[in-house]
């Protein structure tokens, strides 16, 4: 396994499909019919050049280099990063931060010395945006290039960690699984041998939802509240992948919350048959056109390979060489 080409599959293949989903954001399902996208598009909703990736990108990208910089995750650091880059612009294309989400802004303005930067996230139901879905591929990295995964040491210790990265803006248990869920589906997607790409989700999610039935008096950040997200099962259509994947496209949702996104991502990539396909799939969709693609290019990047993100594509993404050599300088 190239490890450096893992990498940059997971990396570029979400700030990719961010670029691609920038200028088109929260348009609708009909708009994208009428006018699908179907290469990188400049200028559109937020007026920038083509190839420009949005927060999504950016807070993705300041957790990579915190790791780098700390050789491991640190929740302050990853947040004064974050501060960084909302207050500063540090970590943006072109040193001006234009798209942020409310939860994510109201976490990180949260964040000072002396609080936990665990307890900056909000907590309700109704906070269960997508915001730290968008973010986590790093950790996904981190721990999914582990090929020991899904030893009980290895696991617990990766739940606790993703979770604790998701309460950074969104402390919800329900977003706190979604970043576990993909977490699972990214390492299985890595190692995953000569099986197929649906049966290497379906483990991934057969795995983790076992995983979460066991944790119970096992780990203390599983509480009544955790145990009730579990009963409710928000994300029981990913149960069988086979019928979830022949659902129509009218049956899945490109929107901000965190279900639809993972839904969505998942979807497009069951439905693909390259990486272009994956993320055009999930751009066309409409409404939080960036998120849903950057976070199905994830996985796409992971499963085609980095050489199948087309080069042309690459080539247009603001500050390349920069992601680049954050790449190469992430050591999991």
């Amino acid at each position: 396994m190239d490890r450096i080409n893992v990498i940059k599959g997971g990396v570029f293949g979400t700030v990719v499909g961010d670029a691609l989903g920038v200028p088109v954001e929260f348009s609708s399902r009909e708009e994208r019919r009428e006018d699908p996208v179907k290469d990188m598009r400049a200028y559109g909703m937020h007026n920038q050049p083509k190839g420009t990736w949005s927060d999504d990108s950016s807070m993705m990208l300041a957790t990579l280099d915190s790791i780098i910089y700390c050789g491991g995750i640190k929740y302050d650091d990853i947040m004064e990063k974050f501060r960084l880059w909302q207050r500063n612009g540090d970590y943006t294309p072109y040193g001006e931060v234009f798209d942020v989400g409310v939860t994510c802004a109201e976490a990180i303005s949260r964040f000072r010395p002396g609080i936990d930067p665990r307890e900056c996230g909000r907590k309700g139901e109704r906070s269960n945006g997508n915001g730290s879905l968008m973010r986590i591929m790093p950790v996904s990295l981190y721990f999914g290039l582990n090929d020991e995964y899904w030893s009980d040491a290895v696991t617990g210790d990766a739940a606790e960690t993703v979770h604790d990265v998701s309460r950074l803006t969104h402390a919800h248990p329900r977003s706190q699984m979604a970043c576990m869920i993909y977490t699972s589906i990214c390492h299985e997607l890595i190692y995953r041998d000569d099986r197929g790409m649906q049966q290497a989700i379906q483990n991934a999610i057969d795995k983790t939802m076992e995983f979460y039935s066991k944790a119970a008096g096992v780990f203390p950040w599983f509480d009544s509240d955790f145990a009730a997200e579990l009963k409710a099962d928000k994300y029981e259509r990913l149960r069988d992948l086979e019928a979830f994947g022949d659902l129509a496209d009218t049956e899945v949702r490109g929107s901000g919350y965190v279900v639809d996104c993972l839904e969505a991502s998942v979807w497009c990539l069951l439905n693909s048959k390259s990486y272009a396909d994956c993320v055009l799939k999930a751009v066309n969709l409409g409404e939080d056109t960036d998120t849903t693609a950057a976070v199905a290019g994830g996985l796409a990047g992971l499963y085609y390979g980095y050489e199948s993100i087309p080069g042309e594509w690459i080539d247009a993404i603001a500050s390349r060489e920069w992601i680049e050599k954050l790449c190469g300088d992430f050591r999991p």
